[in-house]
């Protein structure tokens, strides 16, 4: 019998089917090219990349308030008595707030959680929660798995160019203007729910080792405590993607799922073609 569903936002990275077996519904962002509106779920990541390299007008938009309002009442007419509604930071994206907006409404009781993360860092989050709601846990213990899983979590990645980020507000422009200007190429990481210079490296060769070294030594430490996912992300780099999943290989204790995945249209927007990156996630 239905108790707790979770609803996440197209952003969290899971493909129709990982969201179709956790039971999990799927709210998409808008992709906007040349001004022209659309779903994130009709919009690919290849279109995405080659609108960015030809130097179209591409941005993105929150979801519609209506559009939460719709799903929390269709799920509440499925029979499900609570709602557990978690999505990427509000300190990069509105869409918390549109949840917000439609929990107020909703026929059934709705939590909504900022995960304060992105991409497979939401993913895995949300699956835990998804998890946790199919075995009954009750609304608060489906948020604190939620919670715990999002904090838990360590992401890095490094970008061919800050331009996209800067333009989209989602780094300071003199972050932006010291990579450009020094020649260097950051990694970037997510902290206290914003994008974050990490460190800098001088090649992309350099670039992407370091994420390979990264994300093993954080592999190592999480799986002290059990098992621990990883996701490598990219955006029209599958090359760079397949040589982190050779680095990721390697035999560590602990590791559970390691997933490749192209990054959806929406995040592709804000970090560009060429980004490489990787998710560390414990689970427990």
């Amino acid at each position: 019998m239905p108790g707790v569903a979770v609803v996440t936002d197209s952003t969290s990275s899971l493909t129709a089917e990982q969201a179709d077996r956790a039971d999990v519904r799927v709210i998409p962002l808008q992709v906007v090219i040349d001004g022209r509106s659309r779903a994130e779920s009709d919009v690919s990541s290849a279109e995405v990349a080659a609108a960015l390299r030809s130097g179209r007008r591409v941005g993105t938009s929150r979801p519609a308030p209506d559009l939460f309002t719709r799903t929390y009442a269709e799920l509440a007419d499925a029979g499900y008595t609570a709602v557990v509604s978690a999505h990427l930071s509000g300190r990069i994206s509105g869409t918390t707030g549109a949840a917000e907006v439609a929990a107020r409404l909703a026929p059934v009781p709705v939590r909504v959680v900022d995960t304060h993360v992105l991409a497979m860092a939401s993913g895995f989050a949300v699956l835990a929660g998804a998890e946790a709601a199919r075995r009954g846990a009750a609304v608060d213990e489906v948020v604190a798995v939620i919670q715990r899983r999002a904090a838990a979590s360590t992401t890095y990645f490094c970008v061919d160019s800050l331009e996209h980020l800067r333009r989209g507000g989602r780094i300071g422009a003199a972050a932006a203007l010291l990579g450009t200007a020094l020649a260097v190429k950051p990694l970037l990481t997510v902290s206290a729910g914003q994008i974050r210079p990490f460190e800098r490296v001088r090649t992309v060769s350099r670039a992407r080792a370091r994420l390979g070294e990264l994300a093993l030594a954080t592999l190592a430490q999480g799986a002290t405590s059990g098992r621990v996912d990883v996701a490598v992300h990219h955006l029209d780099n599958a090359d760079a993607a397949a040589q982190l999943v050779a680095t990721l290989q390697e035999p560590v204790a602990g590791r559970g799922e390691l997933v490749v995945a192209e990054l959806g249209a929406v995040l592709g927007v804000h970090v560009g073609p060429g980004t490489l990156g990787v998710v560390v996630s414990p689970a427990g």
